[in-house]
């Protein structure tokens, strides 16, 4: 990793060099500030005293020359505005190419104004981390929250680039115009998604959506797939070649993640009566169930290995292994043998590809539509987690091919190898090996990104008071971009567990301890609800299909509202802990204590607990995606294997709960199950308001 410093230089408009934030300097005044300190010479409040004035001081200059910049491109779509109306009275070919291409060099230049803001951004963002981590002091927060919203914020001009619209608007719309549109009265106003538009334009909306930095609902599903990408990294940049970018192997792709998802809940609704009929216990379902998470658990290690090498292979082999692992269970009816079911769902769980998935979206999907093929990650999730169950209620019917039992419990199997062997032939007629680079070419790339990639690292250690007793951090242990560490090993994935472990800071720690929680707490609602609602309501598969195939349709419009109106108008961290402390509700009100256990009590509460757990589970991995360290971005030991595998770990616990749970009799499974989920919620919830502040 390149210092920043030295970054920005390279970057710098040799005209407007006089107008960045002066990153350099602030810094030494950093580090003459902990010296000042250190020695006694001045004291804690006039160093913030004079550290906000200086920040103010340097926004100030870079926003003031910002808004003379959009005056001048203002004043030249003025001039074009003139020249344009001229031309459309009197057409002609030579001008009207001319006249576009006049637009193109104010969208081109307005696209230099947008990388001059970005960069100025990202520096101060990273000295006000560099502040905070020197004194250990939460100075960021407070001086993020006084400038933004006050009424002359000019902090506002940076983040959220005000009056750039406007600009865009009128290229855009000028442009469209000029166009061959013979016979067409319609403006862009009329056609807010054009089908094709001018590179320029589709440049500068990228810049400013990367800018912008919003929360719609395209972005939070995107960050709910915890698919992480660099920072700094701009379409310019993307090393993802588009020609060798194939739409079909992507389809393929989430059609894996899809026919997963429908593989792992399919079974849910009808696990306890086919345990019964092997003549085991109804709850050795949660064995049932879990026996696919607990083979996840190794097969998302090798899996997110293998990608390294290859994509389609992995594939092939997920789809084998599912193949034969449904045949397994399908045909474990008919030879009387649990074991036989229960290698079936491990087999089933050794084709998990999820973390393949993943990394093919982060590495082989260019950067302009990577938001979008995250999103479908997430939505093909959700779908298939409301189709398993909805499948299952369809399959009510019985009947015998020769020796072979076809009913409730087998039909699932049969339906899923079915399904697992036309994708396996779909996918070796259609996918597309990406191709590899060579080690001459990863080199290349790897010098290129050591001066295009400034990823912010995320703060780790144990934070200090800002006082003269604090003990600042030595020379020698200061955050400084040049010393802190080589560019090899600021760049260098995790190589284990433990390596990755340790680049955790405390408050993701947190986050992936709120991720094992909701997990575990969907898990037992999910995988004991067939045999909790035929104790107490005497419900049938078709009920229960119908009752899990409600809760996974909520998933997408739950997303939604929080994506597009809940996260614009709260904090995450407060969305966070309401969500947490919902769950804790729904979990409490889900219990059988004093009075009959009624369907509205047991539906109700449930719901309550899984729409919760759900709003919880999108902006717990949207915080997790900015917060974690960018060497997690990468390898093996990527930040997303380390969630799948707290999220695999709870639904394997959770199972094991179930099957413990049934030695105490149907009548005590429900409360001895929920009691577990109560006590990891109040943990996460004492965890999240210890650790709130640090919390983005």
């Amino acid at each position: 990793m390149v210092a920043f410093g030295k970054y920005l230089q390279r970057k710098q408009i040799e005209e407007w060099r006089g107008y960045y934030i002066n990153y350099k300097m602030m810094k030494k005044k950093v580090k003459q500030y902990a010296e000042q300190i250190r020695g006694g010479s001045q004291h804690p409040r006039h160093v913030l005293k004079d550290f906000s004035r200086m920040l103010d001081t340097q926004i100030e200059k870079t926003v003031l020359f910002m808004l003379e910049q959009q005056g001048l491109l203002s004043g030249r779509l003025s001039t074009l505005r003139e020249t344009h109306d001229a031309v459309l009275e009197q057409p002609d070919i030579a001008k009207i190419v001319e006249l576009r291409e006049s637009y193109r060099d104010v969208g081109r230049d307005l696209l230099q104004l947008l990388v001059f803001v970005e960069l100025n951004a990202i520096g101060l963002r990273k000295i006000l981390k560099k502040f905070d981590k020197r004194f250990g002091y939460r100075f960021a927060d407070y001086y993020v929250k006084t400038r933004a919203n006050h009424p002359y914020s000019q902090l506002q001009q940076v983040f959220k680039h005000v009056g750039v619209g406007a600009v865009v608007g009128a290229i855009s719309r000028n442009l469209h115009e000029l166009q061959e549109n013979e016979g067409s009265f319609y403006s862009i106003y009329d056609q807010p998604v054009l089908p094709l538009q001018d590179p320029v334009v589709e440049a500068i909306k990228t810049a400013v959506d990367k800018l912008t930095n919003s929360t719609s609902f395209l972005n939070f599903l995107a960050q709910h797939a915890l698919i992480m990408q660099d920072d700094l990294q701009t379409p310019s940049e993307d090393t993802i070649d588009e020609r060798t970018y194939h739409f079909n192997s992507l389809l393929l792709n989430l059609g894996n993640t899809f026919l997963y998802m429908v593989n792992t809940y399919i079974i849910v609704p009808t696990a306890d009566d086919y345990s019964m009929s092997l003549g085991a216990a109804a709850t050795v379902c949660g064995v049932v169930i879990g026996s696919m998470a607990v083979a996840q658990v190794f097969s998302s290690v090798y899996f997110s290995a293998w990608s390294n090498r290859s994509y389609f292979k992995p594939l092939v082999f997920s789809s084998i292994a599912l193949f034969i692992g449904n045949l397994m269970y399908a045909l474990a009816y008919d030879a009387n043998s649990i074991s036989l079911l229960l290698l079936g769902r491990l087999c089933c769980g050794l084709g998990s590809a999820r973390a393949v998935n993943r990394r093919y979206i982060s590495d082989c999907v260019p950067l302009r539509i990577r938001m979008q093929a995250s999103a479908g990650f997430v939505s093909a999730s959700a779908l298939g987690m409301a189709c398993g169950p909805a499948l299952a209620g369809l399959l009510q019917i019985k009947f015998k091919i020769y020796k072979l039992t076809f009913n409730q419990s087998t039909l699932p199997g049969w339906v899923m190898a079915v399904a697992w062997l036309f994708y396996l032939v779909w996918l070796c007629i259609s996918f597309k090996e990406p191709l590899r680079d060579t080690e001459e070419q990863e080199q290349e790339r790897s010098n290129r990104n050591e001066t295009t990639s400034m990823t912010d690292r995320v703060e780790e250690g144990i934070r200090k008071p800002l006082l003269i007793t604090s003990g600042i951090l030595p020379e020698d242990e200061e955050d400084c971009d040049e010393s802190e560490e080589s560019a090899e090993d600021s760049r260098r994935p995790a190589n284990s567990f433990g390596d990755a472990y340790r680049l955790l800071t405390p408050s993701v720690k947190v986050q992936l301890l709120i991720y094992f929680m909701l997990k575990y707490a969907m898990e037992i609602l999910l995988s004991e609800s067939s045999v909790v609602t035929s104790y107490y309501f005497g419900w049938t598969t078709s009920s229960v299909a119908i009752f899990l195939a409600c809760l996974g349709l909520t998933v997408l419009p739950i997303n939604i509202l929080v994506g597009s109106y809940i996260s614009n108008m709260f904090e995450d961290r407060q969305i966070l802990l309401t969500s947490e402390i919902i769950v804790f509700v729904g979990i409490l009100f889900s219990f059988n204590l004093f009075v009959p256990y009624t369907v509205p009590q047991y539906v109700i509460s449930g719901l309550v607990m899984f729409v919760a757990a759900e709003v919880l589970e999108g902006v717990n991995l949207s915080l997790l995606s900015r917060v974690m360290s960018s060497r997690l971005s990468k390898g093996t030991y990527n930040g997303g294997l380390l969630s799948t595998e707290a999220g695999t770990l709870a639904r394997v616990v959770a199972d094991a709960t179930i099957t413990l749970g049934g030695y105490l009799g149907r009548n005590h499974l429900l409360n001895a199950t929920l009691l577990p989920s109560l006590v990891i919620c109040i943990g996460s919830i004492v965890a999240t308001c210890c650790t709130y502040n640090s919390l983005y």
